[in-house]
């Protein structure tokens, strides 16, 4: 069971190591096909781009994890202790509600690419992919918000 929460734990990050990887050997081939072998590659671009969007998606989750995220922590210092504690629970509750929000809607916009059946203009997959980064990336920031409450009801920071 450990081993399955610390594969949770460190998911984000495994796979945007993979994926920023993959850019970074796209974007490398791309630049020695055009300006060495004077040969552009018509999908190199459009794969980065959707990595790019995937990592991004993906890399919020993380900054939820770790506390990353723009926060206004000099206001709150200013609090009572018991208004502290609220104001928190209700910053994570408005941020899960968002995601959710987010998640729902985008659920929405990846039904209407299958049901159009776009593709993307020089891969040809599929562009229900790249959008699926937003839902995905939604669940995981909900989770992580979650995740940050308990934490901190735990450590009684809150």
């Amino acid at each position: 069971m450990e081993n399955v929460k610390k594969i949770f734990n460190n998911i984000e990050e495994f796979f945007v190591v993979i994926l920023l990887f993959i850019m970074t050997v796209v974007v490398f081939w791309q630049v020695v096909c055009r300006f060495v072998l004077k040969a552009s590659l018509p999908w190199s671009e459009e794969l980065s781009r959707y990595i790019l969007v995937w990592v991004t998606f993906l890399g919020a989750s993380i900054g939820v994890k770790r506390g990353a995220h723009i926060g206004v922590e000099a206001f709150l210092m200013l609090l009572p202790k018991q208004a502290r504690k609220f104001v928190n629970y209700l910053i994570s509750a408005v941020c899960v509600i968002f995601c959710l929000i987010v998640f729902k809607e985008s659920l929405s916009i990846i039904e209407m690419q299958i049901a159009n059946a776009q593709v993307s203009p020089a891969m040809q997959i599929p562009m229900w992919w790249a959008y699926l980064a937003i839902p995905v990336g939604m669940v995981l920031m909900s989770i992580r918000f979650i995740q940050v409450s308990l934490k901190l009801k735990s450590e009684g920071e809150v």
